[in-house]
């Protein structure tokens, strides 16, 4: 969006940079309460009122949505841009990211205090890191005291150990490196934070079993050494994801009648399954699940098998992600999978073939798509550099026979390979996305 020529005076923007700044660079930094409102995070002095731009013609409540989605420094210097601006950051949602604040920690403990104790707004998101948790208890309590943070809404926490919390209407929590009782889990979703919207567990100890049982919970994302995961009701569970494939886990799934959106299946290991009711999805699927929508899975070697198999047991799928790591195939195209998915409604509409080179059974499994799919949008063949030219994607094309595709507005892309794989786990912002597998590199 372009902005009118009204542009802050360098007096203002020099003036928001240093009172940042001021803490971070004394030698001897004040306490909480001895820091005035002069040294705010982008206070500023009264001045000669400013020529509105565009944007600043907007309602407040949309400009305050956009400062909370800015990092904190550079959502609180905002109130340097003119007196439009200038109590909009209090008042706007607060987004205060420990870890992007300027100076030594003991500065960064004293400036978190000092916005917390100014800002008169909602509090959005809190994000700190482990070390201050262990070593600066004092502060952190007082920190989750604050009148502040009553409705946060989003909590990301890098710490050793915890136990419960207390947060009623927090909506978003991801607990990373954390050592947690086996009960942990159950006593934060349904009496820590009873509505809880979005979850995500990476890397935490201590849960050999853990049991979800929640009404709120939309978006379950788990990169953890437990051995079994169980959704024993999850009535608002729309998107589950399992990260960490390389890590044998049995999940199972009792009741979630809304998920639309599963990943990461793997035949990497023999013991790792998902289990809903009935139905096991390992090597052999005999019962429809015919609520999911995206799946993704992650194999280790081509397998024709499996991938039907999968086909055969969600016959909904619209978005289909399937990565390999290892070039080379386990099965061959057979008459009895063209016989099969022949009898299947296909509803694909996007097909996306991590690690693609062209062997045998990726070109057969695309070209059936290509030819059965009719409400096809678009298939994604994600290459390697050397194979990202012109040449081998006119090949590719003749080879998919794109001229025979069941649905003419059908689209064959080509991309190089993402480097976000099973392994990598999406950030909490991205976990509650309808569609969390769509690369966001």
């Amino acid at each position: 969006m372009e902005m009118e020529p009204a542009r802050p005076s360098a007096k203002k923007m020099k003036l928001a940079a240093s009172s940042v700044l001021k803490a971070a660079n004394d030698p001897n930094p004040p306490t909480t309460t001895e820091i005035s409102e002069e040294q705010l995070p982008g206070a500023d002095e009264d001045g000669k009122e400013e020529m509105l731009d565009r944007i600043s013609n907007l309602p407040d409540a949309v400009l305050g949505e956009i400062i909370s989605l800015l990092p904190t420094r550079e959502g609180a210097r905002t109130q340097a841009l003119a007196s439009r601006w200038r109590h909009l950051w209090r008042a706007a949602p607060l987004n205060v990211d420990y870890r992007r604040l300027p100076g030594h920690r003991d500065r960064q403990d004293v400036l978190v205090g000092v916005i917390l104790s100014a800002h008169q707004g909602p509090g959005r998101r809190l994000c700190l890191p482990a070390p201050r948790l262990q070593y600066r208890a004092d502060a952190a309590d007082a920190w989750f005291r604050s009148p502040a943070l009553d409705n946060l809404q989003e909590l990301d926490l890098y710490l050793a150990y915890i136990d419960t919390l207390r947060f009623p209407q927090l909506r978003k929590l991801a607990l990373v490196a954390v050592e947690i009782s086996e009960c942990s889990p159950h006593s934060i979703i349904t009496k820590g934070c009873p509505v809880l919207e979005c979850l995500l567990l990476n890397t935490c100890f201590g849960i050999r079993r853990l049991q979800i049982n929640s009404p709120t919970l939309i978006s379950i994302g788990i990169h953890s050494s437990s051995d079994q995961l169980i959704i024993d009701n999850g009535p608002s569970l729309q998107r589950l994801v399992h990260f960490g494939l390389h890590m044998e886990m049995q999940v199972t799934v009792v009741s979630a009648p809304k998920l639309e959106t599963l990943g990461y299946v793997s035949e990497y290991f023999g013991q790792s399954k998902i289990v809903f009711g009935s139905t096991v999805i390992q090597v052999i699927l005999t019962t429809m699940v015919c609520t999911v929508k995206i799946l993704a899975i992650n194999l280790y070697m081509f397998d024709l098998d499996m991938v039907v198999d999968l086909m055969r047991c969600f016959p909904r799928l619209e978005k289909f992600y399937i990565k390999l790591e290892k070039s080379g195939e386990t099965r061959l195209w057979r008459s009895k999978h063209r016989d099969l998915l022949g009898s299947l409604d296909i509803r694909l509409k996007t097909l996306v073939l991590g690690c693609y080179q062209g062997i045998q059974p990726q070109v057969n499994l695309a070209t059936f798509i290509v030819s059965n799919a009719i409400m096809l949008e678009s298939i994604r063949l994600e290459v390697e550099p050397c194979n990202y030219n012109e040449c081998f994607f006119t090949e590719q094309h003749r080879r998919l026979q794109m001229e025979k595709r069941a649905c003419k507005d059908a689209r064959l892309c080509f991309t190089r390979n993402c480097p976000q794989d099973a392994l990598t786990v999406v950030p909490l912002c991205r976990l509650d996305l309808t569609d969390p597998f769509a690369c966001g590199c």
